[in-house]
């Protein structure tokens, strides 16, 4: 095997298919990459482990067609070091050499031959533009557990139902959901399946980065589900676990609304939770005055600040974990906030609203309040 290839091109593929590696493979060769140009017309390098399979096309010179398996994460360092030149990778028996301008490296290979068979994608199941996708999945993955032992709350739930794409995440404290219309393929039923929330990220910022449509492909008997754009594609196996029922969550009416600038209310969260011991929780005072955050104690040191608010309904003091708040404020992509409120120790909820003063229908952030002191 003998190529060239173009220095970015190599290191943002190669960076890609690394990320979704094992960073303790149970055997050596599952934290390999694979570079195939057998083909004679592009280089594909693919990743798998069993779980995650990845794999990306980039243009190249072949001058010897083969295949090769080096060790995923030093090649991704090494091609991210390397100067702005092409890149002429050679084998040569069981060692693979890198060169790029007066750069040169040599690499042990691993027996391309104990490499697995990548899956091959299931039933295409639909396609959404890759930005309404990359953001949906971005908006909804900040709220899934990072608890493994609790494998249903590390997962995205996908509801798919006609030309409606629902997307949920929940780690018990924060929920946050996004509905959005896609073009579903013309044998997909109605079904649900649970999606690991990191894989589905990574893949969606990639994926949702590039333009076009991002591919979807699912085989829910299979356990398996697949994304695809523009030269790359990747499969997750899906989580086989129960997802919490939580539409009965969502609150049916509310007795308290406020609308808030989200810009000035994230700057003023992160100062006045500088006081609150671990992110303990900080105090939001709705009032027809304004709104009024307070943290902090006696003991530790305080904090208040106070902005402006449109409020409808009664005075309202309720707290929340300034953390988990930062992130459903971060994930509304819009200048304002309303903000929905039953009582101080019901769950809240925070919507988008639009330049029209309206709330932009289609997400929601859910968030458990923090138990005021007394």
């Amino acid at each position: 095997m003998k190529i060239r290839v173009e220095r970015d091109g190599l290191a943002d593929a190669v960076a890609w298919v690394a990320r979704s590696l094992p960073s303790r493979p149970p055997v050596p060769v599952l934290g390999g990459v694979l570079l195939d140009a057998s083909s004679g017309e592009a280089l594909t390098i693919s990743g798998f482990d069993y779980e995650v399979s990845a794999q990306v096309t980039v243009d190249a010179s072949i001058d010897a067609t083969g295949r090769t398996l080096v060790s995923g994460r030093l090649l991704a360092d090494i091609t991210k070091a390397l100067p702005a030149r092409p890149v002429e990778i050679t084998v040569d028996g069981a060692r693979v050499s890198i060169t790029c301008g007066s750069s040169k490296f040599s690499l042990p290979t691993m027996p391309v031959e104990d490499y697995p068979e990548l899956p091959a994608m299931p039933e295409h199941a639909g396609s959404v533009p890759g930005d309404v996708f990359g953001e949906a999945v971005g908006q909804v993955a900040v709220a899934a557990g990072k608890d493994d032992t609790l494998p249903m709350l590390t997962g995205v739930r996908m509801e798919i139902n006609a030309d409606k794409l629902t997307m949920v995440a929940t780690d018990r404290f924060r929920l946050a959901m996004r509905e959005i219309t896609w073009e579903p393929g013309t044998s997909i039923e109605d079904t649900a399946v649970l999606v690991p929330a990191k894989t589905l990220a990574d893949s969606a910022k990639t994926l949702g980065g590039g333009g076009g449509k991002v591919e979807i492909s699912l085989a829910s008997g299979d356990g398996l589900l697949g994304l695809s754009g523009p030269n790359r594609r990747n499969t997750t196996r899906l989580l086989d676990a129960e997802f919490p029922k939580y539409r009965q969550l969502l609150p049916s009416e509310n007795a308290v609304e406020a609308t808030v600038d989200v810009a000035p209310l994230v700057d003023a969260i992160k100062r006045v939770s500088l006081v609150a011991e671990r992110g303990t929780q900080v105090r939001l005072e709705f009032s027809e005055s304004g709104l009024r955050l307070t943290a902090g104690g006696d003991d530790e040191g305080s904090a208040e600040e106070e902005l402006p608010v449109e409020l409808a309904g009664e005075p309202l003091t309720i707290a929340f974990n300034p953390n988990y708040l930062l992130d459903g404020l971060g994930a509304l992509k819009t200048e304002r906030a309303r903000m929905l409120f039953t009582t101080s120790n019901r769950p809240a909820l925070v919507k988008p609203v639009g330049e029209d003063g309206e709330v932009v229908e289609g997400y929601l952030y859910l968030l458990m309040p923090v138990r005021l002191p007394g």
